[in-house]
C-alpha cells in the first residue's frame, strides 16, 4: 500500500486558446468514481453550447482506477492524452474535464493531441497539487514551562507539526512517516527530559503542498 500520493489542490477552470478554438480545462479533487462523473456532469451542464466534453480521472492511492473519453473527438486524439498527462504528473484522485469550442481551424489528430494535453498540462500548473502521506499521528501533551521550546523545535524538526492545543496542558499533534515513531521517541525524551507524555491517534491521510505547510 502506498503511503504518498499527489492530487490537484483545489476545484479550478484555465482557458487557453488555440488556432481560435477554446479549450476550458476545468480540474478537480474527487474521492470516487461517482464524484467524478458528478463533476463531468455538471461541466455539461455549466458549458453547454459546446460540443465536446472530454475528460479522463484517476482514482485511488495507487491510481489503479483510470478512465478516459475523447467524446466524439478522433479516437484516440483527446481522453488519451488528458490522462497521459495525469499519469505523467503522478497525479490521483483527480478529474480532468476539457471543453472545446470549435474555432473554426481543423487541428487534425496530431493537433488535436497536442492541444489536449496542453490544456490539462496548463491547467495542472495553474492550480498546483497537494501531496498526500499516510502518517502516524501521535499528541503529545507537555506543561506550559516546556511548550513554547518543544514548539519551536517541532517546527525546525523533520517531523510534522500538524495541530496545536491549550488546555490543562500543552498538546502537540505530530504526524510520523513509516519508520519515524523510534526515533522521534528518543528525540522527544531528551528533548523534555522524559516528562512528555504521547497518545496514538492512528493513521491519517495528510495533505500539504510540497515543500509547504498544511493545507
Amino acid at each position: 500500500m502506498t503511503d504518498r500520493y499527489l492530487s490537484v489542490a483545489r476545484t479550478s477552470v484555465h482557458e487557453i486558446e488555440i488556432k481560435r478554438s477554446r479549450f476550458l480545462c476545468a480540474l478537480a479533487p474527487v474521492p470516487s468514481e461517482e464524484a467524478a462523473r458528478e463533476f463531468i456532469a455538471a461541466r455539461r451542464r455549466a458549458e453547454p453550447g459546446a460540443r465536446h466534453h472530454c475528460h479522463a480521472f484517476v482514482l485511488g492511492p495507487d491510481g489503479r482506477t483510470q478512465r478516459s473519453s475523447d467524446d466524439g473527438e478522433p479516437a484516440g486524439t483527446a481522453g488519451t492524452p488528458m490522462l497521459e498527462v495525469l499519469r505523467r504528473r503522478e497525479l490521483t484522485d483527480t478529474v480532468a474535464v476539457v471543453t472545446r469550442y470549435f474555432g473554426g481551424v481543423l487541428l487534425g489528430a496530431g493537433g488535436l493531441i497536442r492541444a489536449y494535453g496542453q490544456s490539462v498540462s496548463d491547467a495542472v500548473e495553474a492550480v498546483g497539487v497537494l501531496e498526500h502521506r499516510r502518517l502516524s499521528l501521535v499528541e503529545v501533551a507537555v506543561s506550559y514551562d516546556r511548550a513554547g521550546r518543544l514548539e519551536n523545535d517541532l517546527r525546525a524538526s523533520p517531523y510534522l507539526l500538524r495541530a496545536t492545543r491549550f488546555d490543562e496542558l500543552a498538546r502537540f499533534e505530530v504526524g510520523l512517516a513509516p519508520g519515524e515513531a523510534p526515533a522521534f521517541a528518543g528525540w522527544l525524551a531528551d528533548l523534555t527530559n522524559g516528562e512528555a507524555a504521547t497518545t496514538p491517534l492512528g493513521d491519517h491521510w495528510v495533505a500539504r503542498r510540497p515543500g509547504k505547510g498544511l493545507e
